[in-house]
């Protein structure tokens, strides 16, 4: 299954908007509430100029770069862990993902509706991340009740559980986020199991108005030290221009870019960061002349389990990879003089997948 990162925010922050720019998918777009009920995926393909220089050696047919999966998820609205707006509904659809791009509305606009009386990207953080915590009470209230039925048979069994879970629940009605939580290994076990919202890891998106780039203005600012105080990834970027940008050739879109002083898309600078907090390497598979692939990896992955994400079969059939780092292979021109000279390494299973490394698993069908 792709990694995916839900696009989370209030209502008309920009959110749709801003993944119909990172994948071109035109998911509705309109200024009132709810425009998302059910949540649009799609992929953003991740930038990375490896791929080409792996590519100009094997002269495949095709070139595949790594991917995320965005998925835009409906506004979130103050009360939504008690049902408003359907508001559980859109929580579920939170809970799928494995990362949060919490879009915040930097910008000033009087034709689009906000959700309070001014704009305060930092108080719509607060709103959403207040709502993430009460759906996380209540999963942790509904588990307490478990063991604590569960308990009245072997009370010294279940113990240690309602005792975690007691402290996980002082925890988030500190206002704390469950991936701020302090325990034993085993206690943080309990806590991964249940899933919770506030575990996930964010990405603190600023959207600006044109107009305040490529600074992204006083409001930008503002979030852009909240995420530095509390060791948070962040990007300023204006969903707008980038939909826009999105539409245009690529080489129009750069001169645009230039001519208004920006370097890097936001679209990248975001995949990126993306890619960051889910703590992705890549690696390339290069066999053959169909193609030259980049895959996306957790790092600390055995190259068995990137096998497993290649095909199936390939992981069940298993026999041994050959590796090469993929800078190693471009000096050295090909798979065949690499092997001949020693420099294409035989890995087993447990072989920990480096950033940039070439593989190619042999397997028995």
């Amino acid at each position: 299954m792709a990694l995916q990162i839900g696009i989370v925010g209030l209502p008309n922050v920009g959110k749709s908007t801003l993944f119909n720019a990172l994948t071109r998918a035109n998911a509705q777009v309109a200024s009132y509430p709810f425009t998302t009920i059910d949540p649009n995926v799609g992929v953003a393909e991740i930038p990375d100029p490896r791929l080409a220089q792996v590519a100009a050696v094997v002269h495949p047919k095709r070139q595949t770069p790594a991917a995320i999966e965005f998925v835009d998820i409906a506004g979130l609205v103050k009360g939504a862990a008690r049902g408003e707006g359907l508001g559980n509904q859109f929580l579920g659809h939170i809970r799928n993902v494995d990362a949060i791009a919490l879009t915040l509305r930097c910008f000033e606009d009087p034709d689009i509706p906000h959700q309070f009386e001014a704009v305060d990207p930092l108080l719509d953080l607060d709103t959403v991340n207040l709502e993430l915590a009460l759906a996380d009470i209540a999963s942790v209230e509904r588990r307490l009740e478990k063991a604590r039925s569960a308990a009245k048979a072997t009370p010294r069994e279940f113990a240690p559980q309602i005792e975690c879970l007691e402290k996980l629940r002082a925890h988030l009605n500190a206002g704390r986020r469950a991936v701020h939580f302090i325990g034993s290994e085993r206690e943080c076990a309990w806590v991964a199991e249940l899933g919770l919202l506030s575990a996930k890891p964010q990405l603190l998106v600023a959207n600006v108005g044109e107009n305040d780039l490529p600074a992204g203005g006083p409001l930008a600012q503002r979030v852009l030290a909240r995420a530095a105080a509390e060791g948070a990834g962040a990007v300023v970027l204006c969903a707008k221009l980038e939909a826009d940008l999105a539409q245009m050739a690529p080489a129009e879109a750069e001169e645009f870019r230039v001519g208004l002083g920006l370097g890097e898309s936001g679209l990248i600078r975001m995949a990126q960061a993306g890619y960051q907090l889910l703590d992705l390497i890549t690696f390339f598979t290069a066999t053959g002349v169909e193609e030259v692939r980049a895959w996306p990896l957790r790092a600390g992955s055995s190259v068995w389990e990137a096998a497993g994400l290649i095909h199936t079969d390939m992981q069940k059939g298993f026999i041994r990879a050959e590796v090469i780092a993929w800078d190693e292979l471009v000096r050295l021109g090909s798979w065949s003089h690499a092997r001949e000279i020693g420099h294409a390494r035989i890995e087993g299973r447990d072989y920990i997948v480096r950033d940039g490394d070439v593989i190619h698993i042999r397997f028995s069908a």
